[in-house]
């Protein structure tokens, strides 16, 4: 804890000592890496400047050549200056003044396949390499340009080209290399700059376009949520999506679907832990009323008379359902189902065991059949596959009861398809309301049985979803109703629509109605 009177750190005050504790060339990256439209720009700059350097590359090549071939032309209309001359002889100072013009130390034609030395100073210095225009490709001549720029000054070379108007076969001239290497690096400080220029305008450009049409959006999108998340339940905090027709468009009017999703299940989530809340602090009381009513019954159970013979087994049903509803709504309301433990066991006497425990006595009317395939073993949590059928065949059970006189079947069958397990358990009772089947697995929605509070379909479905699979309502009428459970192996990648696609459907339910 901070001592008194001393001011307490911000976010932003550790944030920033936390910059400067950082080495340099991490402080120079965080701000690219927190900002999209700073990358953007960089890397937008860092493109075009590589575009340009792939442009320069030929274009230093092509101004080397050039410039050569420039020379050579001097040099031939020197060599023209001294053939229309008497005997092709000059004066020394006149000849001196012709090469320093072309800016060679000798100029030689061949015509018809003879050499004749038209110009040369008295002492021509050492050639350092040669060079022909004539048979030059593309990548020789990028390979020459960089040897070119690479090489110190003093050089001296021998270029070979063709002469201008077919005036002879080749011409050679000798030239210091010196002058060609200094116009080739004033030629790529102007290509740099002009490619900085172009660099940083088109850049300028692409990112001002870019930060309009996704940079902002973006940025308004990320805004949203962080906004949203800090406060889900103020409406104005749903984004409002635009009329964008484009990617950005959907992910507006989706992002605003489900924000107002998360809303109504954080509302409905909020009514159920106040709900939760209310019942746990009535649960004491209302627990003390049904142990003096069960006392009042197990008094009331003993008088021998046949009417109240008769009529206390109701009664007692009736408080334990109450009780059993108490303990339930409880549990529900605090959520604290532990994850699926998958464990691989016999499914046949687990069945047997739901039967014994699903309210169905041996002289009871309703008849219990168990289609499942001998010895059919299967991953997941048992406890959990427990609880799932039990909830369903109370619900069988109940609904037999309650319509056609108590008398019915229930039949539960189970198979592989594909990577999942299939359960269905089918009962011959009336079938459910249709409003019943609008809100059948939401709790306290609706009960799927008169008087029922909606919770065994919520609890059972909410198992079956924490093991990857779900279940499923597939018939519901007048001639019965047809649950099906669906449960993934764990590793399992497939949905029940493609599994089910794999197997066929039970068909031996019929004949237990």
């Amino acid at each position: 804890m901070s001592k008194p009177g001393t001011p307490r750190m911000t976010h932003d005050d550790a944030e920033e000592r936390a910059m400067r504790r950082m080495p340099l060339r991490l402080r120079l990256v965080h701000p690219l890496r927190r900002s999209l439209s700073r990358r953007l720009l960089v890397l937008t700059v860092l493109f075009v400047m590589l575009s340009e350097v792939l442009i320069f590359v030929p274009s230093i090549a092509n101004f080397r050549k050039s410039w050569l071939e420039q020379t050579l032309g001097g040099a031939q209309i020197a060599a023209l200056a001294l053939e229309a001359t008497p005997d092709n002889m000059v004066s020394p100072a006149l000849q001196q003044e012709l090469l320093e013009n072309a800016q060679v130390f000798s100029v030689s034609l061949y015509r018809n396949n003879v050499h004749r030395l038209m110009l040369s100073e008295k002492m021509p210095p050492k050639v350092d390499a040669a060079y022909d225009l004539r048979r030059a490709m593309a990548p020789m001549l990028i390979l020459d340009a960089f040897r070119t720029l690479l090489a110190g000054d003093g050089r001296v070379i021998v270029v070979t080209g063709y002469p201008r108007f077919g005036a002879g076969d080749f011409i050679r001239i000798v030239v210091s290399e010196a002058p060609l290497r200094h116009a080739m690096i004033r030629y790529g400080e102007n290509i740099f700059l002009l490619s900085l220029v172009i660099s940083i305008m088109t850049a300028s450009l692409v990112f001002l376009v870019l930060h309009i049409v996704f940079v902002r959006p973006m940025r308004r999108i990320t805004e949203n949520m962080v906004a949203f998340r800090e406060n889900p339940e103020d409406a104005r905090r749903v984004i409002a999506p635009s009329s964008r027709e484009d990617e950005i468009g959907v992910t507006e009017r989706e992002l605003g679907a489900m924000q107002r999703d998360i809303r109504a299940t954080l509302n409905q989530r909020a009514h159920l832990a106040s709900l939760g809340a209310a019942v746990s602090r009535i649960n004491h009381d209302l627990r003390n009323i049904l142990a003096n009513a069960q006392l009042i019954g197990d008094r009331i159970g003993a008088v021998e008379d046949p009417t109240v013979q008769h009529l206390a087994p109701r009664l007692f049903a009736s408080i334990d359902r109450a009780i059993d509803l108490c303990t339930r709504t409880l549990r529900f309301g605090r959520a604290d189902e532990e994850l699926p433990r998958r464990s691989r066991f016999e499914l046949a006497p687990l069945l047997e065991e739901v039967r014994e425990m699903s309210g169905v006595p041996d002289e009871a009317k309703i008849r219990w059949a168990n289609q499942s395939a001998p010895g059919l073993m299967v991953e997941a949590d048992r406890d959990h596959l427990f609880r799932i059928l039990l909830n369903l065949t109370r619900n069988a059970v109940q609904a037999i009861q309650e319509g056609k006189g108590g008398e019915g079947a229930i039949c539960i069958a189970a198979r592989r398809a594909g990577e999942h397990l299939h359960i269905e358990v089918a009962d011959t009772g009336p079938g459910l309301a249709p409003k019943a089947r609008e809100h059948l697995f939401q709790p306290f929605a609706a009960g799927a049985r008169s008087g029922g509070a909606g919770l065994g379909l919520a609890i059972a479905d909410e198992l079956a979803r924490g093991h990857g699979g779900g279940i499923e309502l597939l018939t519901t009428g007048s001639d019965g109703t047809i649950f099906r459970v669906c449960i993934p192996m764990e590793m399992s990648t497939q949905s029940c629509a493609e599994a089910e696609r794999q197997g066929a459907r039970l068909s031996s339910l019929s004949g237990a109605r």
